[in-house]
């Protein structure tokens, strides 16, 4: 009954924040993480993070990801693979080294102040997905710039969070060798599933004389791909990505996308908004207000700063390459996750667990009205990302 309840909160309320907050010209997203916040524990406490919350916003953000895929223009993705890296390559280096010197200059030990540094090279674009699809970007040039950067980020950081945690001792980085090997196996083998696998198999089960057999297939599909993912020790979501583009490669692309698209907005998607603004609690903030502040600053200018300008180097205009450094400043779940392993391994300290999770709430909150922002003018955006 409770959790029946929750859900009709939490559906009526996210689409009733992103009306409004289209009306005063943002994004709608922004208004959906802003009804978690104040639904949550930090103001009305009508939800609360309840475990089957956690299992539906996985489901969201998958699907998310998933869609993103099926969307983005394979050629063009190909065609931008450098500017992808340089934008990763940016969006790491700053963060890392801001995020370390601020650590240690507030008095955290040296591993607490690397693993401060890896958290903030994190990027999660599933709400800057959900932007750009708002402002019809997610198929140009920065939008699928955005989204190979962040497949290459999340790659790295998660092999700088094996390197630090097998160097420091804490037995959860295991072996350095056998991971760069899984990621390796994990792309070889997500490639040749999407190019030899999927076409034939949806062509087959578009034949099954049943309901929805080719959504139902295509469903099959993204949480296969997740699930290895993860078991290859890479993020679910590049997993739902990989299925998105393999898909996209096929005649039902467009039937899968129309029918998918109202079961992932329809519910999934506004549980994991809400399930963002949950993790919010003002609880013992007031003693580490100045590092929260310091290292917020540092945690949007760096990934603005340092995407942006591997964006400009590999040839986009000057706008072109903020929206590009904006699109990657969200943290989102991915910090979430490194913030939990970070608490479980020792090398995130307890006391520091409720500034680290408002620092990625807030650097969520602010990616949308960022690329509201810096795509202002589509006409200049379109000609300023063209000259190269």
């Amino acid at each position: 009954m409770q959790m029946l309840l929750s859900l009709a909160i939490m559906i009526a309320a996210t689409k009733i924040a992103g009306d409004l907050s289209v009306r005063i010209g943002q994004p709608s997203v922004l208004g959906k993480l802003i009804a978690g916040i104040i639904l949550g524990p930090a103001v009305l406490h009508w939800i609360e993070p309840e475990p089957f919350i956690h299992e539906f916003s996985e489901i969201g953000v998958l699907l998310l990801m998933f869609i993103a895929g099926l969307e983005t223009d394979l050629d063009q993705l190909k065609r931008n693979w450098r500017s992808a890296v340089a934008v990763a390559i940016g969006g790491i280096v700053a963060p890392f080294v801001g995020g370390y010197g601020i650590a240690l200059a507030f008095g955290l030990t040296g591993p607490q102040s690397l693993f401060v540094g890896v958290l903030l090279c994190a990027t999660s674009v599933s709400i800057s997905v959900q932007t750009l699809k708002e402002m019809n970007a997610l198929q140009s040039r920065e939008g699928t710039t955005i989204l190979g950067a962040a497949v290459v980020d999340d790659v790295v950081v998660v092999l700088l969070l094996a390197v630090m945690m097998s160097v420091l001792g804490t037995g959860e980085g295991g072996s350095l060798g056998a991971l760069a090997i899984k990621n390796i196996l994990f792309f070889v083998l997500i490639i040749l599933l999407g190019w030899f696998i999927v076409p034939p198999l949806m062509k087959r089960l578009s034949k099954y004389q049943v309901t929805e057999s080719v959504i139902s297939g295509a469903l099959v599909i993204v949480c296969s791909f997740a699930y290895f993912a993860e078991r290859m020790e890479v993020a679910g979501i590049i997993g739902a990505f990989a299925a998105g583009i393999s898909l996209s490669q096929t005649k039902f692309k467009h039937q899968v996308e129309e029918k998918v698209s109202p079961i992932a907005y329809s519910l999934f998607v506004p549980v994991f908004f809400v399930s963002i603004g949950l993790n919010v609690t003002f609880d013992g903030l007031g003693s580490q207000l100045g590092l929260l502040l310091v290292l917020t600053v540092v945690a949007i200018a760096a990934k603005l700063a340092g995407g942006a300008l591997g964006a400009r180097l590999t040839g986009f205009g000057g706008r072109s390459a903020l929206m590009i450094g904006a699109g990657m400043v969200s943290r989102g779940e991915v910090a979430l996750i490194i913030a939990a392993s970070g608490l479980e391994s020792g090398l995130l300290p307890q006391n520091y667990f409720t500034s680290v999770i408002v620092l990625v709430i807030i650097t969520t909150l602010v990616t949308p009205p960022l690329l509201k922002v810096l795509n202002a003018n589509r006409s200049y955006q379109q000609n300023d990302s063209t000259s190269s």
